[in-house]
């Protein structure tokens, strides 16, 4: 299902040591624009992802 344009969803998962966050924008899970954000805990790698999705908007 398409999302409204300027939506999201931010997605999170532990890898390692580490967490990762990708943005979704077209309700299919999957990274807009094939992008990982990395973080060292789940709400650095959220809020990476937060600020990437509003940067790169359209």
């Amino acid at each position: 299902m398409p999302t409204t344009p300027g939506s999201y969803q931010i997605h999170t998962e532990v890898r390692g040591p580490h967490w990762i966050a990708w943005v979704s924008r077209d309700g299919s899970g999957t990274p807009d624009r094939s992008v990982i954000l990395v973080g060292e805990n789940k709400q650095q790698a959220e809020a990476n992802a937060q600020r990437w999705a509003e940067q790169s908007s359209y």
